[in-house]
């Protein structure tokens, strides 16, 4: 099952190309595409590696500015999902994510894992946010359960939020440990695709005893938490 078709995924790295065209210099957007035109020719990984690394220093961290249709036109082409709260350097990792060839599931997948193996907070925050982007994807699977275990909240916001790829391709027992670490971290559990969708018996019965141990310990409890737990009542 794929999130998004390959026309689609073209168009969505279409419309990435417009907003860093405007949020990049000329000079870098020079560079990300003339690093592209190596990556795509290389047999290993040492420009994918060197580009990814340094392209914070190139594009710059600031929030990236986008436009009313170009969100419109995000949201079409990949429902839930969104850029708005991404970074210039952000877009620019995923973008070039997006030019990975992916004629050879062997050569791709191990190009990708090799990224995240090696990755820092902010590369891995690029590459959980691009989870639905990536072909093959239940090659992602496991590393999505990993990014879950992750102590950095960023990370955490990455896989959990506006990304449609944990509520398709997670199993339940996957699912619920990702919507329970939601509520163990005070995340924003509305910015999770799928969370009403995905509800479950074994997910509420955590959650009230979960809800117990709150109010036993005098804490309060989420409102999100008594919506679900009363929704599957209502199935």
């Amino acid at each position: 099952m794929l999130l998004i078709d390959i026309p689609g995924l073209q168009k969505l790295g279409d419309v990435f190309v417009q907003v860093l065209k405007r949020n990049l210099s000329v000079e870098a957007m020079e560079w990300l595409q003339q690093k592209i035109a190596l990556i795509i020719t290389e047999d290993k990984s040492v420009q994918l590696h060197l580009c990814f690394a340094h392209l914070p220093r190139i594009a710059t961290k600031k929030a990236v500015e986008i436009l009313k249709e170009e969100e419109e036109q995000i949201t079409e082409l990949l429902p839930g999902f969104t850029i708005n709260s991404w970074t210039v350097d952000q877009l620019s990792r995923v973008w070039l994510l997006m030019q990975l060839p992916s004629n050879n599931r062997e050569t791709y997948v191990k190009k990708v894992n090799s990224l995240f193996a090696a990755a820092e907070m902010n590369e891995q925050v690029a590459l959980y946010t691009a989870l639905s982007l990536y072909h093959y994807p239940e090659e992602w699977i496991s590393r999505c359960e990993e990014g879950i275990r992750s102590n950095i909240g960023t990370v955490l916001e990455a896989i959990m939020y506006h990304n449609p790829y944990p509520a398709a391709f997670l199993s339940q027992q996957a699912w619920n440990q990702l919507v329970l670490k939601a509520f163990f971290t005070e995340k924003d559990v509305n910015l999770i695709i799928g969370l009403k969708d995905r509800v479950n018996d074994a997910l509420v019965a955590t959650l009230q005893d979960y809800i117990q141990e709150r109010l036993a310990a005098g804490r309060t409890v989420a409102p999100e938490i008594y919506q679900l737990t009363q929704q599957m009542n209502l199935k």
